[in-house]
């Protein structure tokens, strides 16, 4: 006769071994040792069909990290990830947890009560229990979950933990002072790991924690978990605030930032995509070519636009057409680019190669109408008068172009890193069209 499997409050399984042995003391412990061995393996056999589904970036990431960073947009998924990474780590005999929220309130409807949180996801036959008098999570195993809110850091310094999942970081009241007190108290077992899950704002904590030793970090976007929203919601928040840092930063969660001393501002840039449509009336493709022959540096290509002249003048950046290529190939990008939007002149840069730049620019395309420019100052001081003209509202941006506003936000800062090439070839396509204001800084060829 088969043997009945036990429920999983382990009742009619630890009364027939009681009931088989007469030591019953020894009959108890071995059941209860039976009992967690199998709600164990069944919670982690549902852990192990949830990493079969869940999106590669909701996964915790490989290797040897002490902090898994999930930056992601709203509704990207990111609770769901944190809940069912803590399920995994109690079925693997995990016993404390801490959970810290922005508020009591966030942690409780949340991570633990939201349709994402502790109490609705992992196996259902092993979910735990919610004491609210304690703010505490008590699971079947016995292992327990505390919940903290970082509006007060010392509550966290007494307790110890296992673990811990932070939510929503970059809405901390005291992101820092709370993080350093988590971290004295994650101090048990081999490895003590946390997850933070977040959509990112330019904070310092967070900016800190990125580059952190032992942090590694997964990124989503609000479309990436699209399937599980209300239909239309996607859609409608990006005709909304597509043209904004801040769908970047809610939506795609990106982690956008000013650096001190960069001569744009995502304020700024969000004005340029704001502006009234600028019906051109005459066209630049403006080139800042590598200053090697091979492929790895990236050559600038951006297509510009300006009507009216002197201080009625506007202009309008369409296009970043930039790539890294060798010598023909962004030459022939270049004739492409001029061609397509039937430019007046190409604008290049001849500080790099002087006239070899335009021999390489007609020897693809013979007849390519080619200006060459030379800076007599230095990068900052010809960018200059072109960020006071975007102050002034007489740049419109046609459409988003991420890589150049990334690298126009970072222009000018202590720490840039890369040669901005693309907003150097902006910096020529505005010179071409609005020569007046440009010309102190610039000797034309």
């Amino acid at each position: 006769m088969a043997t009945r499997e036990p429920s999983w409050n382990g009742e009619s399984y630890a009364s027939s071994m009681l009931n088989r042995h007469d030591d019953k003391d020894k009959a108890k412990a071995a059941a209860q040792k039976t009992i967690r061995k199998m709600q164990i393996s069944l919670a982690t056999k549902r852990v192990n069909v949830w990493t079969s589904w869940a999106r590669p970036d909701q996964r915790a990431p490989d290797g040897d990290w002490s902090c898994w960073l999930f930056l992601g947009g709203r509704g990207a998924g990111k609770t769901r990830a944190g809940a069912e990474w803590i399920h995994a780590q109690i079925a693997a005999g995990v016993r404390r947890v801490a959970l810290v929220g922005p508020t009591f309130s966030d942690v409780r409807e949340v991570m633990i009560c939201g349709p994402s949180g502790l109490l609705h996801t992992g196996h259902p036959g092993y979910r735990p229990r919610y004491e609210a008098s304690r703010h505490r999570l008590v699971w079947p195993s016995g292992a327990e979950g505390f919940a903290f809110s970082a509006e007060d850091p010392d509550s966290l310094r007494g307790p110890q933990f296992e673990r811990a999942w932070c939510d929503e970081f970059a809405a901390w009241a005291k992101p820092q002072a709370t993080l350093d007190m988590l971290r004295f108290g994650l101090r048990l077992g081999e490895a003590p790991r946390m997850v933070i899950t977040t959509t990112p704002r330019p904070i310092p904590a967070l900016k800190a924690l990125v580059s952190a030793p032992g942090v590694v970090m997964t990124h989503a976007a609000t479309e990436a978990n699209a399937a599980n929203l209300s239909e239309g919601f996607v859609t409608a928040l990006r005709a909304q605030y597509g043209a904004s840092h801040l769908a970047r930063q809610e939506l795609d969660g990106v982690l956008i930032e000013d650096p001190e001393g960069a001569l744009w501002t995502r304020s700024l840039i969000d004005q340029a995509l704001a502006l009234a449509p600028i019906e051109p009336e005459r066209l630049v493709v403006a080139v800042d070519p590598p200053a090697s022959a091979g492929t790895g540096d990236e050559c600038g290509i951006i297509v510009a636009g300006a009507s009216g002249h002197g201080p009625a003048c506007k202009g309008v950046i369409l296009a970043d057409a930039s790539l890294r290529a060798g010598p023909e190939a962004w030459a022939r990008k270049v004739a492409e680019t001029f061609d397509a939007y039937g430019a007046d002149q190409v604008v290049a840069e001849s500080n790099q190669g002087g006239d070899m730049v335009r021999a390489v620019l007609q020897a693809t395309a013979p007849g390519l109408p080619v200006k060459l420019v030379h800076a007599s100052r230095g990068k900052r001081a010809r960018a200059e008068p072109v960020a006071a003209l975007y102050s002034a509202g007489r740049i419109k941006h046609a459409g988003r172009m991420v890589e150049l506003e990334d690298q126009m936000c970072a222009f000018g800062a202590a720490d840039q890193r890369s040669s901005p090439d693309r907003v150097d070839a902006l910096v020529w396509a505005v010179a071409a069209l609005f020569q007046s204001a440009m010309a102190p800084r610039l000797r034309w060829l």
